[in-house]
């Protein structure tokens, strides 16, 4: 009967991730997002499937994917020659990795680990890169498929608890496990638990890394640790260089009819 499972777990697959929204709320530029990133930076995307819209209502977040760049660590190609940059966790493929142009199109956040020198950025990226050929566990799409229905508001701790269901590899289920795991090699912190110990002279705070499994996408967005990195203002940004819609189409009236002399006079003393 496994094959039986196989073919539900395909099509349970297909239908997940089909995109239900076609268009991203606010779409990036590809050219400055490829040259901004550096090895280590995390990429969220906000996703158009159905299981980004599962996974966006229990987290209560826009994001609901993430992927590490790793520059060019890999020797893997598209066939029109683009390199592979990326290392994702993705339903239904496992740990792969892929081109930048793959999410040109999508709304994405840039989230980059503060201080981290090279080498650390390039061992947490070589991290994902030795995981590539892992598989998707395809028993945890039957609880992802449970709540397509519309979820009410569930608490940040409630929505990590939903995630861990399943067959009890929840590094499977989501994709942020795995880059959690990575940082975890380096000993740096995301969202780290946080205890207070007091003593008789002093009033200490000690961090704990918390399981990878509770991680979400979102986590990298929200932590005090990883800077937001926006490329748009990072290759530099005139505002008045901005074309409006409105100036264009008074520009094009204009030209077609001409203001009078005295209203170009009015206009020159103001």
């Amino acid at each position: 009967m496994d094959w039986l499972g196989s073919a539900v777990g395909r099509r349970a697959i297909a239908y997940l991730t089909a995109e239900v929204r076609r268009e991203p709320l606010a779409p990036g530029d590809p050219k400055a997002l490829a040259a901004t990133l550096r090895v280590g930076d995390v990429i969220l995307v906000a996703g158009r499937s159905r299981v980004a819209g599962v996974i966006r209502r229990m987290t209560s977040s826009i994001w609901s994917h993430a992927a590490l760049y790793v520059g060019d660590m890999l020797d893997a190609f598209e066939p029109d020659g683009e390199r592979h940059t990326l290392v994702e966790m993705e339903l239904g493929i496992g740990c792969a990795s892929a081109p930048l142009s793959k999410y040109a199109s999508e709304q994405t956040r840039v989230c980059r680990p503060f201080d981290l020198d090279l080498a650390e950025r390039e061992q947490v990226a070589r991290y994902c890169i030795l995981r590539i050929g892992y598989e998707y566990d395809v028993k945890n799409v039957f609880d992802l498929m449970r709540y397509l229905a519309p979820l009410p508001l569930l608490s940040p701790r409630c929505g990590r608890r939903v995630l861990m269901l399943g067959s009890g590899l929840p590094t499977r289920a989501i994709c942020s496990s795995l880059i959690a795991r990575a940082f975890e090699q380096v000993r740096y912190p995301i969202l780290p638990r946080v205890e207070t110990v007091a003593d008789a002279e002093t009033r200490k705070e000690i961090l704990h890394i918390r399981h990878h499994s509770l991680y979400m996408p979102r986590d990298f967005d929200i932590s005090p640790f990883f800077e937001v990195v926006k490329p748009t203002l990072a290759q530099g940004f005139d505002y008045r260089r901005l074309v409006w819609a409105e100036r264009r189409q008074t520009a094009r009236s204009e030209a077609s009819h001409p203001p009078s002399p005295a209203l170009v006079a009015m206009r020159r003393e103001r």
